[in-house]
């Protein structure tokens, strides 16, 4: 279970990164040293006082890395005074809603802890995080998963019931050598970063919230990921553990009959929902989730959406079966009504269609009811069949 969400913070939660950089260029060139941007950036995610180390070594300095870390720090300063923080969009929004619901949080950085304060003052985050981590107090810096580590014991939780987000290579490595899942940020101004560890990568957080990096934990972990909940309903990933009592309710004749792919054999339906989870539910993000009742958990259906291809066109196609059990209790309405309205608002999908054979009256009577349009006729799998669609306004 999700407990935890760590932070790196330059580059993730501010845009600190090309400043950190011109700030290391202004004091190497006190000592009449001149590097590029590109030699400043391969120390992202990595402390100031070990890019210091670094620099001395490399350019034979007479100094030692106590005076080159003093100077940078001052170029930072005057850096941070003249221009202040810019934070990365849309990241306090997702701390907020990870605070409402009651993830913990932490900023493990390798920045210096009074540097992590003044910025959390700044962001006015103070009361939704659990503290801060910096770097500079653990024995080995990034990559090295000692920050991480030592965040996770702070929160009182398991390195696995964490997540990290990071912008850097240094970050990912550290986090996936801790045992936690790691989410990557391609913030442009970071450089050129190797984040193939990460689970996913992102470019933005103006539609990362709370549900979607659960849901990246719960593939991450191998498990269910829950899609939506109903005023009666929970549609979620279906498990191989599922394929039994999916089975069951798909060898029912009112259902069975208006299956395009069914085999009826329990082992080939687990391998195929197997292959299903990893290739579509976790590569996708969508599927055919199963329908269970939230009373007691029992799955009923399923209902969700697929991608194909219908004459060269592609598009996305809306299909659920329902228990007969518990048909003519407004079920299939709300889920299908919670799919769409899930489609429509988080994966911004401009247009879905259904597929209904002539002879499946209830169904073309469900479709009117969720206000989709009948389009035309035509023929699918040698069936006649209706199309119906509805747009996103």
């Amino acid at each position: 279970m999700l407990k935890a969400v760590l932070f790196d913070m330059d580059g993730v939660i501010i845009d600190s990164e090309p400043q950190h950089a011109r700030a290391a260029i202004l004091a190497l060139q006190k000592y009449n040293v001149d590097i590029s941007i590109d030699y400043a950036y391969q120390f992202i995610g990595t402390t100031t006082y070990h890019m210091c180390q670094r620099m001395v070594e490399d350019f034979s300095m007479n100094i030692t890395p106590e005076e080159l870390l003093h100077a940078n720090e001052e170029c930072k300063d005057y850096l941070t005074k003249t221009e202040g923080y810019e934070p990365i969009p849309y990241i306090v929004d997702l701390m907020k809603d990870l605070h409402k619901h009651g993830i913990k949080m932490i900023i493990a950085s390798s920045s210096s802890g009074p540097s992590i304060k003044e910025v959390m003052q700044f962001l006015q985050i103070e009361e939704i995080f659990d503290g801060y981590i910096s770097g500079t107090t653990v024995a080995h810096p990034k990559p090295a998963p000692d920050v991480f580590l030592a965040a996770a014991k702070q929160l009182g939780v398991e390195p696995s019931e964490c997540i990290v987000i990071e912008d850097s290579y240094n970050g990912v490595t550290a986090a996936t050598a801790a045992g936690i899942t790691s989410i990557g940020f391609l913030n442009p101004n970071s450089g050129n970063q190797d984040l193939s560890q990460a689970a996913i990568l992102v470019e933005g957080f103006d539609e990362v919230d709370y549900q979607f990096i659960n849901m990246v934990y719960q593939h991450a972990h191998m498990q269910p990921a829950t899609i939506v909940t109903t005023e009666h309903l929970i549609l979620r990933e279906l498990a191989p553990e599922d394929i039994s009592v999916l089975c069951d309710i798909c060898n029912k004749t009112e259902v069975r009959k208006y299956l395009e792919d069914y085999s009826g054999d329990i082992m080939v339906e687990k391998e195929k929902l197997e292959a299903y989870i990893k290739n579509i539910y976790h590569f996708y993000g969508i599927g055919l989730w199963g329908i269970f009742t939230k009373e007691n958990n029992r799955l009923i259906g399923r209902c969700g959406i697929e991608y194909k291809l219908l004459n060269q066109e592609e598009v996305y196609e809306l299909g659920y079966l329902l228990d007969p059990d518990y048909q003519g209790r407004g079920y299939a309405t709300e889920s299908t009504t919670a799919v769409i309205d899930y489609c429509f608002q988080k994966l911004d999908l401009p247009r879905i269609i259904a597929i209904i054979e002539k002879d499946n009256i209830s169904s073309q009577r469900l479709a009117t009811r969720i206000k989709m349009q009948q389009i035309r006729e035509i023929i699918h799998n040698h069936r006649a069949c209706y199309l119906y669609e509805i747009i996103k306004k």
